[in-house]
């Protein structure tokens, strides 16, 4: 399916921002140092969400700030080359954020990051996001952008003056436990679709298990909205609008070698699928394997295409003959 002009999008009210991602034998002790082994440098934050719906056919667009100087350059030549669309221009009082992910040699990741002029949003940027969305779009909203002290306020009151006919995405990010409850309370109450990774619905709820967290959530949100929490290589626990259940959609098992923006990759595959007009369970499923695909590869922006999707989820008996 390819996107057209008048078609819905997927336009991402968050931060895109630079990675540099530095593997090391092991963290420094306080004080110490460390000799990383290889360093990278490439666009993250919700650039891996728009780059795995994108590849699946969506029409996506980067609603967020974006600076000037070599980070947010950086950011600019990305999202172009995956045909993906900017919203606000190019703001001149600094640059665009970054990460520093350190990655030990058991594969965690430890974060330290940055913001830039991303962090600092205005009410006329974000009125001017909301009067450029149209009918039928999905508007992707991450925890990262509610904790920042400008950009959150900004956001928690623009979620809820969204027409209806507008759909309303949020992932809670790792930093969700530190967003106030006065900003993230109304996001949770416009939210049509909350997808989380376990550790996130456990800060959220204080439920171990998923499939709990999963219910909890759901109480916690406007009628007729959906959760998933997503369960890393167990696949994901779906609430789906309309069902008093909690369902387990199966993972698919690979070797991974990157978990590096997996969850991204999941929650943009999942849009894609419910834009392409699949069910729920299904889209769930397809996103779950868009997800095993990524960890294969390392880097953060690995999801697959769509004829590639197919290929591998073969003649699943829930997704595959959909797709195909």
């Amino acid at each position: 399916m390819s996107a057209t002009a008048a078609s819905p999008r997927i336009v991402l009210a968050g931060n895109v921002i630079a990675d540099l991602v530095i593997e090391v034998p092991a963290l420094p002790e306080r004080g110490g140092d460390v000799i990383g082994s290889r360093t990278e440098l490439y666009a993250g934050g919700g650039f891996n969400a728009l780059t795995a719906a994108r590849r699946l056919g969506a029409d996506t667009v980067y609603a967020g700030l974006h600076g000037t100087g070599p980070y947010g350059d950086l950011v600019r030549r990305a999202l172009t080359e995956e045909g993906i669309g900017t919203l606000l221009p190019v703001r001149t009082d600094g640059d665009t954020g970054f990460c520093v992910a350190l990655v030990d040699s058991g594969g965690e990741r430890t974060f330290v990051t940055s913001f830039g002029v991303d962090a600092r949003m205005t009410a006329a940027e974000t009125a001017a996001v909301a009067g450029a969305l149209r009918p039928g779009d999905t508007v992707q909203l991450s925890g990262y952008s509610l904790v920042m002290e400008v950009n959150g306020p900004l956001l928690s009151a623009f979620a809820p003056g969204l027409p209806g006919d507008v759909r309303v995405c949020f992932d809670p990010a790792p930093l969700v436990a530190d967003i106030p409850a006065s900003v993230l309370d109304p996001v949770l109450a416009r939210t049509d679709w909350l997808s989380c990774n376990a550790r996130e619905g456990r800060l959220m709820t204080g439920l171990s298990l998923p499939q709990e967290a999963a219910s909890a959530l759901r109480g916690r949100l406007a009628p007729g909205a959906g959760v998933l929490v997503r369960a890393d290589k167990d696949g994901c626990w779906l609430a789906a609008p309309g069902s008093g259940e909690v369902v387990h959609v199966p993972g698919f098992p690979v070797d991974a070698v990157d978990s590096n923006g997996a969850g991204d990759a999941h929650v943009g595959a999942f849009l894609a699928l419910l834009g392409r007009g699949l069910d729920p369970l299904t889209a769930a499923r397809g996103a779950n394997a868009a997800a095993a695909i990524a960890v294969t590869r390392r880097g953060p922006a690995t999801a697959p295409g769509l004829a590639e999707l197919v290929a591998f989820v073969g003649d699943d008996p829930l997704v595959g003959g959909v797709l195909g």
